[in-house]
């Protein structure tokens, strides 16, 4: 087995292990929020806060982007096909999407509630508001600390782990604004805060929506330049030239990349080795684990494709 192999069947394995350990972690998250949705609802009844009404609202859809992020996940385990090759890693991608989009559905409406505070201000049963809210945040703040690591590495998880900070950003706004009415009676203070949250989690949304997009129109990953990668290509023994070259993310973690090499004509045998460390090359400096080179032994024929790879040479970046 060679040491590409060796690396690729290591992160493989590391990567499974990790899917599971994020899969639990999102079980765990799910039934966190279900329980604080129902605290609220009830808390929300008997003191008769809006803002706790509203909020166990968000949860409720919070719950289901997380439940969309299991399936995703779920699914996202199946083998490849003979009609899916690549398998179904982008279910996770088109969750990501989804809940991104769920995320700025959800801001509106907490604008527009906001709005209608700033009308009409509620009265609102302070103390129970207070203690609910606190409840709440608590179980968020868990939450946060279950998915932070894991949204580093997964779109599908980052999604979530936005829903959950729009959750928590939202209970510090509830106890910030149930204080202010506590002490000044100023009911105002609670569409403010609804401002503020909204805000914020349209932040998150947006980014979301914008990296989600990235990935299915197949846009080179955001921390590589097109350049350096042709570059550590072109520094390879034997390689003479670099072209029509692509690289894009199947999923969060997983990057693939097409090229056309030029070199010598010679030995099968010798063309092998120079694949190898190409591939070696690109898994151990960028993480690529799916690569696909066309050996050729002629020069490319000037056209569009190749101005553009000597232009991203020197330092450039296409998408």
């Amino acid at each position: 087995m060679t040491l590409i192999e060796k690396k690729n069947r290591t992160n493989s394995t590391d990567n499974h292990h990790e899917a599971f350990t994020d899969y639990r972690r999102l079980k765990v998250t799910l039934a966190i929020v279900l329980g604080v949705m129902v605290a609220e609802i009830i808390g929300g009844v008997f003191s008769g806060s809006l803002a706790l009404l509203g909020d166990a609202g968000h949860m409720l859809v919070d719950a289901l982007a997380l439940g969309l992020s299991l399936l995703a996940m779920t699914l996202a385990r199946r083998p490849a096909t003979a009609t899916k090759t690549f398998g179904y890693h982008r279910f996770e991608i088109l969750a990501a999407l989804a809940n991104g989009t769920i995320l700025i559905l959800v801001s509106i409406y907490i604008f527009y509630e906001a709005y209608q505070r700033f009308l009409e201000p509620p009265a609102i049963r302070t103390p129970l508001m207070l203690i609910v809210a606190t409840i709440g945040l608590l179980a968020n703040l868990g939450g946060l600390i279950l998915l932070n690591k894991a949204s580093h590495r997964s779109l599908n998880v980052k999604a979530a782990f936005w829903h959950i900070m729009g959750d928590t950003i939202s209970s510090v706004g509830v106890i910030v604004a149930g204080v202010v009415i506590l002490f000044t009676g100023w009911f105002i203070a609670d569409a403010i805060a609804a401002v503020v949250i909204g805000v914020i989690i349209l932040w998150g949304a947006a980014r979301i929506v914008s990296e989600s997009a990235d990935v299915l129109l197949e846009a080179v990953p955001r921390h590589m330049a097109v350049g350096t990668v042709i570059d550590t290509i072109r520094n390879v023994p034997g390689v003479n030239e670099v072209h029509d070259i692509h690289i894009w993310t199947i999923t969060s973690g997983i990057y693939a990349l097409s090229a056309h090499l030029v070199i010598d004509d010679q030995m099968v045998s010798g063309s092998v080795e120079i694949v190898r460390t190409v591939r070696h090359e690109l898994a151990q400096r960028y993480n690529i684990s799916h690569t696909t080179l066309q050996l050729e032994c002629e020069s490319c024929p000037t056209g569009l494709v190749c101005e553009i790879d000597q232009h991203d040479s020197s330092g450039g970046k296409t998408a």
